[in-house]
């Protein structure tokens, strides 16, 4: 998946030119068609992690975030081969090299003079590229170069969410106490992103902290909402990470602590607070206080919406309480909080055909495809198998099949498409 060609779909020539001059390796052209921009320099530089630094494993990987396992905390003077082990390191040194050639010839050239959005561009290509030293280089070189409105707070944030995302959490935090040296003081949206992305690698001590240093009477930063929501959906999505039941009491506990802490402050939890403690309490079995919070959502007038939903229908279908899953998807569709899709479908069917009610199973198959959307290939194949085990293989339809067999392959194609082109190496 080329994620630049889904994010910015209108590109300009001028960029195709120069992107496709990087890629097969050739020099730059010095006579562009059209004047360099702000916007235009800024796509080029976001275009080369996507087109240098993704493994062809990154293929077909979902753009959502709530299935993605927890990173593990990197350490750069410890690594050897295991980091590039599914990178082109070749691949990786030719895209930071073309970013430096097209940085500075951009500026020498055309006598583009670089903004604060094309140095945190830059900045971001070269965090990507695992080259550390390098960055602080720059950095240093373009605050001396332009003065303290090129390197701002919000390019040292930026800074520490590429570095966050990918497993630097030390390199991330010293960015962020680094602040000072730019001459700039972090904001609430620093301290948010730093303490995500601790919460992402286990270091809540570090991250609660910052959450106390920010609690401070008299700080500039006081938290907000999304504050204490980052570390209430941490706790819950990381209290199954480990097999110690103690553990996972007091991860929880901590997440309805900070939930308490956050309601006696006289802030409003929004819809991505609940859902994070609904769906921890749902994993761990704990319905009780799950649907305490529903109501609680309710009373408070937080709409919930497909993912509050779908919390509860994969607890319901996990302990065979299947028609409670059925009543939780009706209610879904009746009081339009949200449109039933894959997710919500598929506990429900799975659960049916293990319990042996097959025909309900493919009604409600009939019902997702009906709706719109294509079953995964797995869940089409659990069914026809169940359906064929009971002697009712003839109870889906060939209209029906036809549906779904010209959607699964239509999906196989427009991956196979992106394939080729992500593993085709680049001659050097």
């Amino acid at each position: 998946m080329i994620a630049s060609k889904a994010t910015y779909p209108q590109r300009s020539s001028i960029v195709k030119q120069v992107l496709a001059a990087m890629i097969q390796n050739r020099p730059l052209d010095a006579s562009p068609s059209q004047p360099w921009t702000t916007d235009s320099v800024s796509d080029v530089l976001r275009s080369i992690p996507s087109l240098f630094f993704h493994s062809p494993r990154s293929i077909g990987r979902q753009k959502g975030f709530r299935r993605r396992s927890p990173l593990k905390r990197r350490n750069p003077h410890q690594e050897l081969d295991r980091f590039h082990r599914y990178r082109d390191t070749q691949k990786v040194e030719l895209g930071v090299e073309k970013a430096m050639e097209f940085y500075s010839w951009v500026e020498t050239q055309f006598g583009f003079s670089h903004t604060e959005i094309t140095c945190r561009e830059m900045a971001c290509v070269l965090a990507r590229g695992n080259r550390l030293k390098g960055l602080w280089d720059f950095l240093h070189g373009m605050a001396r170069k332009g003065g303290n409105g090129v390197v701002t707070t919000a390019t040292i944030t930026c800074l520490i969410k590429v570095l966050g995302e990918e497993g630097l959490v030390n390199q991330a935090l010293a960015a962020f106490y680094r602040m000072k040296q730019f001459h700039c003081k972090p904001d609430v949206y620093a301290y948010n992103t730093i303490i995500n992305a601790l919460c992402r690698v286990g270091n809540f001590r570090k991250a609660r902290f910052l959450l106390e240093q920010m609690e401070l009477p008299g700080f500039r930063c006081p938290p907000d909402t999304f504050t204490y929501t980052i570390l209430i959906g941490s706790y819950c999505k990381y209290s199954l990470q480990t097999g110690c039941r103690k553990a996972i009491r007091r991860r929880l506990w901590e997440a309805n602590h900070l939930f308490r802490i956050m309601l006696f402050k006289g802030f409003v939890p929004d819809v991505v607070t609940y859902n994070c403690l609904i769906d921890g309490c749902c994993k761990t079995y704990r319905i009780e206080r799950a649907l305490e919070l529903f109501d609680d959502m309710n009373k408070r007038g937080c709409v919930p919406n497909r993912v509050t939903y779908n919390s509860f229908i994969r607890y319901y279908s996990a302990v065979n309480e299947i028609d409670n899953a059925v009543d939780m998807l009706r209610k879904m569709k009746e009081t339009n909080h949200g449109m039933p899709t894959n997710s919500s479908y598929t506990p429900i069917i799975h659960a049916l055909c293990e319990t042996g009610r097959i025909l309900e199973a493919g009604g409600f198959l009939a019902e997702l495809v009906d709706g719109g959307s294509v079953p995964r290939e797995y869940t089409y194949k659990f069914v026809c198998d169940s359906l064929r085990s009971a002697g009712e293989a003839d109870l889906m339809g060939d209209e029906l099949r036809g549906r779904i067999e010209t959607g699964i392959e239509n999906r196989y194609k427009q991956l196979m498409k992106v394939k080729p082109i992500m593993m085709r190496r680049i001659p050097l």
